[in-house]
Protein backbone atom coordinates (compact mmCIF):
# COMPACT_ATOMS: atom_id res chain seq x y z
CA UNK A 1 0.00 0.00 0.00
CA UNK A 2 0.99 3.42 -0.91
CA UNK A 3 2.54 5.84 1.89
CA UNK A 4 0.38 8.99 1.80
CA UNK A 5 2.70 11.95 2.23
CA UNK A 6 2.75 15.64 1.65
CA UNK A 7 6.06 16.92 0.74
CA UNK A 8 6.89 20.59 2.39
CA UNK A 9 9.79 21.98 0.50
CA UNK A 10 11.77 24.73 -0.94
CA UNK A 11 13.59 23.81 -4.02
CA UNK A 12 16.59 23.30 -5.06
CA UNK A 13 18.19 20.98 -6.50
CA UNK A 14 17.81 17.94 -4.19
CA UNK A 15 14.53 18.98 -3.41
CA UNK A 16 13.63 18.98 -7.44
CA UNK A 17 15.07 14.57 -7.07
CA UNK A 18 13.14 14.40 -4.29
CA UNK A 19 9.80 15.55 -5.38
CA UNK A 20 10.59 13.58 -8.62
CA UNK A 21 11.43 10.36 -6.99
CA UNK A 22 7.89 10.74 -5.06
CA UNK A 23 5.60 11.11 -8.39
CA UNK A 24 7.77 7.98 -9.74
CA UNK A 25 7.69 5.92 -6.84
CA UNK A 26 4.72 3.77 -6.66
CA UNK A 27 5.17 3.27 -3.30
CA UNK A 28 4.60 6.91 -2.56
CA UNK A 29 1.42 8.73 -2.64
CA UNK A 30 1.96 12.04 -3.18
CA UNK A 31 -1.31 14.32 -1.94
CA UNK A 32 0.07 18.00 -1.55
CA UNK A 33 3.23 20.09 -1.50
CA UNK A 34 3.73 23.09 0.20
CA UNK A 35 7.20 25.20 -0.14
CA UNK A 36 8.73 27.54 2.52
CA UNK A 37 11.44 29.88 1.64
CA UNK A 38 15.24 28.57 2.29
CA UNK A 39 17.10 27.18 -0.84
CA UNK A 40 15.70 30.47 -2.27
CA UNK A 41 13.13 33.00 -1.37
CA UNK A 42 9.73 30.85 -1.29
CA UNK A 43 8.15 33.01 -4.32
CA UNK A 44 11.25 30.95 -6.56
CA UNK A 45 10.75 27.71 -4.52
CA UNK A 46 7.23 27.55 -5.36
CA UNK A 47 7.74 28.63 -9.19
CA UNK A 48 9.83 25.74 -9.22
CA UNK A 49 7.80 23.38 -7.39
CA UNK A 50 5.10 23.91 -9.98
CA UNK A 51 7.89 23.23 -13.07
CA UNK A 52 9.41 20.25 -11.23
CA UNK A 53 5.50 18.54 -11.33
CA UNK A 54 4.98 20.19 -15.27
CA UNK A 55 8.10 18.19 -16.18
CA UNK A 56 6.83 14.82 -14.21
CA UNK A 57 3.54 15.32 -15.59
CA UNK A 58 2.30 15.71 -12.32
CA UNK A 59 0.43 18.84 -12.65
CA UNK A 60 -3.23 16.98 -10.20
CA UNK A 61 -0.86 17.38 -7.31
CA UNK A 62 -2.11 20.46 -5.28
CA UNK A 63 0.63 23.45 -4.50
CA UNK A 64 0.42 25.72 -1.57
CA UNK A 65 2.83 28.64 -1.01
CA UNK A 66 4.18 28.72 2.49
CA UNK A 67 6.39 30.78 4.92
CA UNK A 68 8.75 33.80 3.53
CA UNK A 69 10.40 33.65 6.39
CA UNK A 70 11.10 31.82 10.25
CA UNK A 71 9.19 32.31 13.09
CA UNK A 72 11.79 34.24 14.48
CA UNK A 73 14.06 36.50 12.67
CA UNK A 74 15.49 37.09 9.49
CA UNK A 75 15.63 34.55 6.76
CA UNK A 76 18.48 32.70 5.82
CA UNK A 77 18.70 31.25 2.18
CA UNK A 78 20.89 29.15 0.09
CA UNK A 79 20.96 31.07 -2.97
CA UNK A 80 24.81 30.80 -2.62
CA UNK A 81 24.54 26.76 -3.42
CA UNK A 82 21.52 26.70 -5.51
CA UNK A 83 21.81 29.52 -7.86
CA UNK A 84 19.80 32.66 -8.74
CA UNK A 85 17.15 30.61 -9.02
CA UNK A 86 17.08 28.18 -6.63
CA UNK A 87 17.30 26.04 -9.24
CA UNK A 88 19.77 27.12 -11.61
CA UNK A 89 21.04 24.75 -14.86
CA UNK A 90 18.78 23.33 -17.21
CA UNK A 91 15.68 24.86 -18.63
CA UNK A 92 12.51 23.49 -16.96
CA UNK A 93 8.66 24.25 -18.97
CA UNK A 94 6.47 26.62 -17.68
CA UNK A 95 4.16 25.73 -15.00
CA UNK A 96 1.19 23.90 -16.46
CA UNK A 97 -0.59 24.42 -13.13
CA UNK A 98 -2.39 27.30 -10.96
CA UNK A 99 -1.23 27.63 -7.56
CA UNK A 100 -3.92 27.14 -4.72
CA UNK A 101 -5.20 30.31 -3.17
CA UNK A 102 -4.46 28.72 0.45
CA UNK A 103 -1.67 28.97 2.29
CA UNK A 104 0.62 26.32 3.03
CA UNK A 105 -0.48 25.86 6.64
CA UNK A 106 -4.06 25.76 5.42
CA UNK A 107 -3.51 23.17 2.75
CA UNK A 108 -1.45 20.79 5.10
CA UNK A 109 -4.07 20.94 7.93
CA UNK A 110 -6.80 20.31 5.59
CA UNK A 111 -5.23 17.44 3.53
CA UNK A 112 -4.56 16.17 7.03
CA UNK A 113 -8.14 16.30 8.27
CA UNK A 114 -9.69 15.19 5.30
CA UNK A 115 -7.41 12.02 4.47
CA UNK A 116 -8.85 8.77 5.94
CA UNK A 117 -5.48 7.59 7.74
CA UNK A 118 -2.77 9.59 9.33
CA UNK A 119 -0.18 10.98 6.79
CA UNK A 120 3.46 11.54 6.83
CA UNK A 121 4.47 15.16 6.35
CA UNK A 122 8.00 15.08 4.71
CA UNK A 123 10.14 18.08 5.15
CA UNK A 124 13.41 18.98 3.04
CA UNK A 125 13.73 22.29 3.84
CA UNK A 126 13.17 24.76 6.84
CA UNK A 127 10.22 22.94 9.23
CA UNK A 128 8.22 26.67 9.15
CA UNK A 129 4.96 25.35 7.99
CA UNK A 130 5.09 22.73 10.10
CA UNK A 131 6.05 24.12 12.79
CA UNK A 132 3.48 26.86 12.93
CA UNK A 133 0.89 24.76 12.37
CA UNK A 134 1.24 22.18 15.62
CA UNK A 135 1.93 25.71 17.11
CA UNK A 136 -1.51 26.97 16.24
CA UNK A 137 -3.29 23.63 16.11
CA UNK A 138 -1.95 21.19 18.17
CA UNK A 139 -4.46 19.22 17.98
CA UNK A 140 -3.80 18.32 14.63
CA UNK A 141 -0.99 16.31 15.99
CA UNK A 142 -3.06 12.99 15.42
CA UNK A 143 -3.70 13.36 12.13
CA UNK A 144 0.63 13.07 11.36
CA UNK A 145 1.93 9.19 10.87
CA UNK A 146 5.18 11.14 11.58
CA UNK A 147 7.27 13.83 10.56
CA UNK A 148 10.59 12.79 8.71
CA UNK A 149 12.88 15.27 7.67
CA UNK A 150 16.26 16.47 6.14
CA UNK A 151 18.19 18.71 8.43
CA UNK A 152 20.76 18.68 11.34
CA UNK A 153 23.05 16.01 11.79
CA UNK A 154 25.33 14.55 14.26
CA UNK A 155 28.99 15.44 13.29
CA UNK A 156 28.61 19.00 12.38
CA UNK A 157 26.94 21.70 10.20
CA UNK A 158 27.17 23.09 6.71
CA UNK A 159 25.59 26.73 6.85
CA UNK A 160 27.76 26.58 10.37
CA UNK A 161 30.50 24.64 11.63
CA UNK A 162 27.71 22.90 13.68
CA UNK A 163 24.49 23.96 11.98
CA UNK A 164 23.31 22.40 8.58
CA UNK A 165 20.99 25.06 6.79
CA UNK A 166 17.74 23.95 7.28
CA UNK A 167 17.83 23.75 11.29
CA UNK A 168 19.57 26.78 11.36
CA UNK A 169 16.90 28.42 9.42
CA UNK A 170 14.63 28.02 11.83
CA UNK A 171 14.88 26.23 14.95
CA UNK A 172 12.37 28.02 16.75
CA UNK A 173 9.69 25.71 14.48
CA UNK A 174 11.84 22.87 14.48
CA UNK A 175 11.80 22.82 18.58
CA UNK A 176 7.99 23.23 18.46
CA UNK A 177 8.18 19.61 16.32
CA UNK A 178 10.52 17.83 18.43
CA UNK A 179 8.05 18.79 21.74
CA UNK A 180 4.77 17.85 19.95
CA UNK A 181 4.77 14.54 20.69
CA UNK A 182 4.55 13.66 16.85
CA UNK A 183 6.99 10.83 15.80
CA UNK A 184 10.30 12.26 14.25
CA UNK A 185 12.97 10.80 12.15
CA UNK A 186 15.59 12.82 11.47
CA UNK A 187 17.92 12.93 7.97
CA UNK A 188 20.91 14.74 8.79
CA UNK A 189 24.12 15.34 7.18
CA UNK A 190 25.96 12.63 8.91
CA UNK A 191 23.80 10.28 6.36
CA UNK A 192 23.39 12.19 3.38
CA UNK A 193 27.15 12.96 2.73
CA UNK A 194 27.05 9.02 2.03
CA UNK A 195 24.46 9.77 -0.65
CA UNK A 196 26.56 11.28 -3.53
CA UNK A 197 26.00 11.96 -6.91
CA UNK A 198 29.61 10.54 -8.09
CA UNK A 199 30.47 10.58 -11.89
CA UNK A 200 28.95 6.97 -12.11
CA UNK A 201 25.49 7.90 -10.79
CA UNK A 202 25.46 11.11 -12.93
CA UNK A 203 26.50 9.45 -16.09
CA UNK A 204 23.83 6.84 -15.74
CA UNK A 205 20.98 10.14 -15.52
CA UNK A 206 22.46 11.48 -18.64
CA UNK A 207 22.20 8.13 -20.27
CA UNK A 208 18.61 8.05 -19.64
CA UNK A 209 16.41 8.65 -22.95
CA UNK A 210 14.32 11.18 -21.90
CA UNK A 211 14.69 14.78 -20.67
CA UNK A 212 14.06 14.13 -16.59
CA UNK A 213 17.24 12.02 -16.99
CA UNK A 214 19.14 14.54 -18.77
CA UNK A 215 17.53 16.86 -16.71
CA UNK A 216 18.79 15.69 -13.20
CA UNK A 217 22.20 15.16 -14.80
CA UNK A 218 22.59 18.53 -15.53
CA UNK A 219 20.99 19.31 -12.28
CA UNK A 220 23.90 17.59 -10.53
CA UNK A 221 26.61 19.85 -12.87
CA UNK A 222 25.60 22.99 -11.69
CA UNK A 223 24.78 21.49 -7.86
CA UNK A 224 28.60 19.72 -7.86
CA UNK A 225 30.60 22.82 -8.69
CA UNK A 226 29.01 24.65 -5.88
CA UNK A 227 30.00 21.77 -3.77
CA UNK A 228 33.56 22.00 -5.19
CA UNK A 229 33.49 25.35 -3.87
CA UNK A 230 31.81 26.00 -0.90
CA UNK A 231 33.21 22.90 0.65
CA UNK A 232 35.71 21.37 -1.35
CA UNK A 233 33.50 17.92 -2.20
CA UNK A 234 34.38 15.68 -5.11
CA UNK A 235 30.79 14.88 -5.57
CA UNK A 236 27.51 16.53 -4.26
CA UNK A 237 25.24 14.44 -1.74
CA UNK A 238 21.99 14.61 -2.88
CA UNK A 239 20.31 14.73 0.53
CA UNK A 240 16.89 15.14 0.06
CA UNK A 241 15.90 12.19 -1.66
CA UNK A 242 17.18 10.42 1.45
CA UNK A 243 13.99 11.11 3.27
CA UNK A 244 11.16 9.76 0.69
CA UNK A 245 13.77 6.27 -0.43
CA UNK A 246 13.30 5.39 3.80
CA UNK A 247 9.58 5.15 3.19
CA UNK A 248 9.87 3.64 -0.57
CA UNK A 249 12.37 1.00 1.09
CA UNK A 250 12.54 0.76 4.70
CA UNK A 251 16.11 -1.03 4.02
CA UNK A 252 18.17 1.65 3.01
CA UNK A 253 18.69 3.42 5.71
CA UNK A 254 19.76 2.34 9.19
CA UNK A 255 18.27 4.50 12.35
CA UNK A 256 18.71 5.12 15.87
CA UNK A 257 16.40 5.89 18.64
CA UNK A 258 17.50 9.11 20.13
CA UNK A 259 16.84 12.29 22.32
CA UNK A 260 16.74 14.70 19.92
CA UNK A 261 16.88 18.71 20.83
CA UNK A 262 17.84 21.59 18.71
CA UNK A 263 20.00 24.99 20.34
CA UNK A 264 18.16 28.13 20.02
CA UNK A 265 20.28 30.00 22.05
CA UNK A 266 24.22 29.49 21.61
CA UNK A 267 26.51 32.68 20.48
CA UNK A 268 28.41 30.26 17.88
CA UNK A 269 25.83 27.09 17.90
CA UNK A 270 22.02 27.69 16.77
CA UNK A 271 20.62 25.65 14.81
CA UNK A 272 22.83 22.88 15.97
CA UNK A 273 20.79 19.55 16.35
CA UNK A 274 21.97 17.50 19.97
CA UNK A 275 21.31 13.83 19.38
CA UNK A 276 21.47 11.88 22.40
CA UNK A 277 23.26 9.05 20.37
CA UNK A 278 24.96 7.12 23.79
CA UNK A 279 22.00 8.21 26.00
CA UNK A 280 24.05 10.81 27.95
CA UNK A 281 20.98 12.59 29.37
CA UNK A 282 19.30 9.38 31.11
CA UNK A 283 16.53 11.55 32.35
CA UNK A 284 15.18 12.60 28.29
CA UNK A 285 13.46 9.91 26.92
CA UNK A 286 13.95 9.33 23.19
CA UNK A 287 11.91 11.74 21.20
CA UNK A 288 12.85 10.56 17.53
CA UNK A 289 15.03 8.31 15.20
CA UNK A 290 18.22 9.56 13.01
CA UNK A 291 19.56 7.97 10.24
CA UNK A 292 22.79 6.74 10.93
CA UNK A 293 23.69 4.40 7.77
CA UNK A 294 22.72 4.28 4.33
CA UNK A 295 23.01 1.82 1.72
CA UNK A 296 24.10 4.01 -0.85
CA UNK A 297 24.15 1.32 -3.78
CA UNK A 298 20.31 0.38 -2.96
CA UNK A 299 20.09 4.11 -2.57
CA UNK A 300 21.12 4.91 -6.38
CA UNK A 301 18.92 1.68 -7.96
CA UNK A 302 16.33 3.32 -6.17
CA UNK A 303 16.16 6.61 -6.88
CA UNK A 304 17.46 6.03 -10.64
CA UNK A 305 15.02 3.69 -11.12
CA UNK A 306 12.21 5.94 -10.47
CA UNK A 307 13.39 8.70 -12.38
CA UNK A 308 13.74 6.09 -15.11
CA UNK A 309 10.64 4.54 -14.75
CA UNK A 310 8.77 8.15 -14.54
CA UNK A 311 10.23 8.99 -18.05
CA UNK A 312 9.51 12.03 -20.00
CA UNK A 313 5.86 13.20 -19.87
CA UNK A 314 6.58 16.66 -21.53
CA UNK A 315 8.49 17.46 -24.15
CA UNK A 316 11.80 19.83 -24.02
CA UNK A 317 10.90 23.41 -23.63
Amino acid sequence: MAVPIVLDCDPGHDDAVALLLAVGSPQIDLLAVTTCFGNCPVSDATRNALRVLTLAGATQVPVAEGAAGPLVGEAALGNYVHGRTGLDGPDLPEPAQSLLPETAVELLARTLREHPEPVTVVVTGPMTNVGQLLRDEPEIAEHIAEVIFMGGGTQGGNHTPTAEFNTYADPEALDIVLSSGVPVRMVGLNLTHQALATPEVVERMAAMEHLIGRTCAGWMGFFGSSYRDVWEFEAPPVHDPCTIAALIDPDVIEWREVFLAVELDGTWTRGTTVADLFHRYPDREPNAKVAVRLDAERYWDLVLGALDTLGAPVEAP
